[in-house]
């Protein structure tokens, strides 16, 4: 965890928020995971609301029923409820010019894909774990904030809301309906903070 070592608090939380995304939209949590989430103790705030909502779901699920859940919704026999990737949603397709660029993004910051990983990178837990990285300097130096910005809002600001509202409400959500609620709610702050940058 030295990538985490000497940052403010408020970045190390966002680093946080983008991994715990990141962990739960690649893959469903293991029982072990899914028993720390149900010991989170939320709060009054805007996120510690959600957080509160979060625990209660991973507390009233095992991992096996949200295993089949995150099947229903990501995989299925001929994909899944909902489609976690950029180029699907902003041009109605997989592997188009969205993910080109990027890539080119991805090479310019010295970012590569993880090896034995057959999703492509605009896939919602990538772009997660990459903004996680770019926080905290995981994959080179730690971008200054207009330079998070500018990639927040080109990769994932320009999608990912609509995703994680359609998550929300879809029919088969259930923990995952708690997730999605989580990150609506911090992408929103994210948002609103990076209105205020220059």
């Amino acid at each position: 965890m030295t990538a985490l070592q000497g940052i403010a608090e408020d970045d190390f939380l966002r680093a946080r928020f983008y991994g715990l995304l990141a962990v739960l939209m690649v893959a469903p949590p293991p029982e072990d995971l899914l028993r720390r989430l149900a010991a989170m103790e939320g709060d009054s705030t805007p996120l510690g609301t959600v957080l509160g909502h979060l625990s209660q779901a991973a507390a009233a699920a095992d991992s096996d029923t949200i295993a089949d859940e995150f099947a229903t919704l990501f995989v299925g026999v001929t994909g899944g409820e909902i489609m976690p990737y950029g180029s699907w949603y902003l041009t109605g397709f997989l592997h188009e010019k969205p993910l080109a660029d990027l890539r080119d993004d991805m090479a310019r910051l010295g970012i590569e894909p993880s090896p034995g990983v057959s999703e492509p990178e605009d896939h919602a837990a990538s772009l997660c774990e990459m903004m996680q990285g770019l926080v905290t300097g995981l994959f080179n130096e730690k971008l200054d904030l207009t330079q998070q910005k500018i990639f927040f809002q080109t990769h994932l600001g320009s999608w990912m809301p609509r995703f994680l509202a359609d998550l929300e409400k879809a029919p088969s959500a259930r923990f995952y309906r708690s997730v999605a609620e989580m990150g609506r709610v911090f992408l929103e702050i994210e948002t609103q903070a990076f209105a205020m940058v220059d």
